[in-house]
């Protein structure tokens, strides 16, 4: 029988078992399990998050595939789940839009963003403050990439449109969805975290990687 404390045995020399039974208590809902949302589920699936509701009402697509690591050619056209590699997590799959979803009224310590327009990350903002839960926005085109971690600020700062991203290059979903991931789980793990900073990350002309950090007005 596999045991916690041997599936986690390097996280706990980072922090100890208090800090993993943390974790294990944590519920988070990540909205979105196209690429960010794979990548999200598998990363704090397997750093011990006890609690992850999913939500898409999407099926899966050949030409999102080659960003989406938790699936294969084979889920081509079946509802979007996502099977943990945790066997001590409690995941739960909700094939609905955000609407219908926050209607359940749930609750979480954490929400993730992993959809891929403003408007549905307008909502998120809207029902994470009428919860007073805060959330981390993600966003990915072509070869860069958008993070924060809202609690008190407002998402209005953004101009919300029904732009959406053209192209995209799966191994930047990745890094967008990782720098999420860490921040929800230094949140989680009870360490101390950089709110209401927007983390603006691009290739220049010259292929460097260049990082801009923005304070988010309320």
């Amino acid at each position: 029988m596999i045991k916690t404390k041997d599936y986690f045995y390097r996280q706990i020399q980072l922090w100890g078992e208090e800090t993993q039974s943390l974790l294990e208590n944590g519920k988070i809902a990540i909205i979105g399990s196209g690429g960010l949302g794979c990548s999200l589920a598998l990363a704090l699936g397997t750093s011990g998050i006890g609690y992850i509701d999913i939500v898409d009402f999407d099926t899966v697509s050949l030409h999102n595939i080659h960003r989406q690591v938790a699936f294969g050619l084979k889920d081509e056209n079946r509802p979007e789940m996502i099977k943990a590699k945790n066997p001590f997590i409690e995941a739960k799959a909700y094939n609905m839009n955000f609407e219908k979803f926050k209607k359940l009224e749930n609750s979480y310590d954490l929400i993730l963003d992993a959809t891929d327009n403003l408007q549905t990350r307008e909502e998120i903002d809207n029902y994470a403050k009428s919860q007073s839960t805060p959330w981390i926005y993600g966003s990915v085109e072509a070869f860069h990439g958008q993070v924060c971690f809202f609690e008190k600020a407002s998402f209005q700062v953004f101009n919300i449109s029904d732009h959406k991203p053209a192209g995209i290059t799966a191994p930047i979903v990745m890094h967008i969805a990782s720098l999420q991931a860490n921040l929800a789980l230094r949140y989680l793990a009870g360490l101390s975290v950089v709110k209401e900073k927007l983390y603006y990350l691009y290739f220049n002309s010259e292929g460097e990687l260049i990082t801009q950090k923005f304070a988010m007005p309320s």
